[in-house]
This record gives C-alpha cells, sequence and structure tokens, in this order.
C-alpha cells in the first residue's frame, strides 16, 4: 500500500499491548478494583442524595398547593 508507506512510525505509540505473560494483567485489575468501587460508591451517595432533594422538594409541594387552597 503506497498510501501507508512510511506513515507507520506515525501511529507507533496508539498500537496495543497485549503481554505474552499474563501475570501482568493482575497489576492492572489491582489498579482497577479501587476506582471500580469509588466509582459504585459516588454513585450511591449521588443516589441517596438526590432521594433526600426529592423527598424535600415534595413536601415544598404539598404546602405550596395547601397553601394554594386555602386561598
Amino acid at each position: 500500500m503506497k498510501l501507508w508507506k512510511g506513515r507507520e512510525k506515525m501511529f507507533l505509540p496508539f498500537i496495543l499491548y497485549f503481554p505474552e505473560d499474563k501475570s501482568e494483567y493482575l497489576t492492572s485489575f489491582l489498579q482497577m478494583i479501587p476506582f471500580l468501587l469509588l466509582a459504585v460508591l459516588s454513585l450511591w451517595f449521588f443516589i441517596r442524595i438526590s432521594k433526600k432533594e426529592e423527598q424535600k422538594a415534595e413536601e415544598l409541594y404539598k404546602k405550596i398547593s395547601e397553601k394554594e387552597k386555602d386561598k
């Protein structure tokens, strides 16, 4: 292919590396575990906060609707 001639070096940093020794994957998985746990905990935290805000909004809506009915 004349089109790609000489351009292989330009794409060299983007080549994926798959090691022959599969024990090298262990460090990657060990590094991934804390980030995965932090992601799950942060999602749980945001869901918990949003439920509390939803309850506050419903209470405020009830108060406002009761005041409108009284008028």
